[in-house]
């Protein structure tokens, strides 16, 4: 396949498969100007598939640098009402969300992170309707990424700088399935296989999950209603969408307070245009009471103590460290190319879908089911090829489910 017969496949895998726009649906897109090829034809196909209407919102780095190195701490600390209302109506349309990313993992380095914390604040309580809606699956969504100059220059520095973008775009291409046949049915059969590991361990009902790697020793308690679940999800108008493209996940949610023990992260966490890295954090009865990051310790603070539900974990997520991404070698210091090459876990809000009756249930009720909620949902990476993972039944007897960073069964 050519580049442009490559690109048009990508964009129509993220219309059919991705956001699986629907007749008459409104799709919002939410992008940068680095990714403008390839949003272009992802709108045509979106239109060709029979959207209503599409929106496209277009930031520029340059823009987003700016914004913090000149806005006050005032304006830091509000938040545009049309952002909330262009989000919430077409929550209410029941259209879908579409982003895509090409962010620059350094974009926001040596901004205060009193700034970036403030501005992330205020955005989290804004759209926490939003937010609602996408952590409940009320509305089909996606995020897939495209690469940008100084985000292929960061994961490629050794190649020349013309050959760098070419290396990032394959590399993309390869783990959203693109190039090698059908992508649209190759997509359908990898959830497929996801669904299964899903459905084998819903069966077992574990009760922890104790890990154990270099740097690790990790208790988790899971909810007796816990669900696991995968990419694959579905709107309450019955369409299936993928939520990340590329996904090798098959998550669940923690019991709020059952979470003890120390872990250590396996690769970088991009965070809000910053790195941090070589961080360990250790929990009590759920809660972090210490954490410390050789880089970026100062983000990780402001991080961890955004709210009172950002001190807990949300999501469990396992992934084998001989995933496709994984076992690329390449370090794309993106967490939604590098939670899927790596068993993760999340810090802040749980995702309501993983427990029995969730959608429904009002943030308060989920509190007092010992489910996080939290204005944040940032996932790290700690899974290698010397972890090793427990699951523990109901009766206490341990069996395996990762050795050596794999399934074990």
């Amino acid at each position: 396949m050519t580049f442009g017969e490559k690109l048009s496949a990508f964009a129509e895998l993220v219309v059919k498969i991705g956001v699986n726009i629907q007749q008459g649906q409104y799709l919002l897109i939410n992008t940068s100007t680095d990714t403008l090829p390839f949003t272009r034809e992802v709108v045509k196909k979106a239109y060709e598939a029979g959207a209503g209407r599409v929106h496209v919102n277009l930031t520029d780095d340059v823009f987003e640098r700016a914004f913090f190195e000149n806005a006050t701490v005032e304006e830091l600390e509000k938040f545009p009402r049309w952002i909330v209302e262009q989000r919430q109506e077409l929550i209410d349309r029941h259209g879908a969300f579409l982003w895509i990313d090409a962010a620059d993992p350094d974009l926001l380095k040596g901004i205060d992170v009193k700034k970036i914390s403030t501005h992330q604040k205020a955005a989290g309580t804004a759209l926490a309707g939003y937010r609602k809606a996408v952590m409940n699956d009320d509305v089909a969504w996606s995020i897939v990424a495209v690469p940008s100059q100084e985000w292929a220059a960061k994961v490629f520095p050794s190649l020349p700088e013309e050959k760098q973008m070419d290396a990032l775009w394959d590399a993309i291409f390869q783990t959203v399935r693109i190039g090698e046949g059908d992508a649209v049915q190759a997509w359908r059969e990898h959830v497929a296989n996801l669904e299964k590991r899903a459905a084998m361990l819903n069966e077992k009902r574990y009760k922890k999950l104790h890990y154990k790697a270099p740097g690790t020793d990790l208790t988790i308690e899971l909810p007796d209603k816990h669900i696991w679940l995968t990419g694959g999800s579905k709107s309450p108008q019955g369409v299936t969408f993928i939520a990340n493209m590329p996904t090798e996940e098959v998550y669940t949610m923690p019991a709020k307070y059952g979470v003890n023990g120390t872990v250590s992260n396996t690769k970088p966490l991009a965070y809000k245009g910053n790195i941090i890295d070589q961080f360990s954090l250790t929990f009590e009865k759920g809660k972090i009471i210490k954490a410390h990051a050789e880089v970026g310790n100062d983000l990780l603070q402001q991080l961890i103590t955004a709210d009172e539900g950002s001190g807990y974990l949300g999501e469990v997520a396992l992934v084998p460290h001989e995933s496709p991404i994984s076992s690329s070698n390449i370090l794309y210091y993106n967490t939604l190319f590098d939670e899927n090459a790596s068993n993760h876990l999340a810090i802040g809000e749980a995702y309501p879908t993983c427990y029995e009756g969730g959608r429904t249930l009002e943030e308060g009720q989920l509190e007092a089911l010992g489910i996080n909620t939290s204005i944040t949902h940032e996932d790290f990476m700690i899974g290698s090829a010397q972890m090793d993972i427990d699951g523990e039944l109901a009766d206490g007897t341990l069996e395996p489910i990762f050795r050596n960073g794999s399934w074990a069964f």
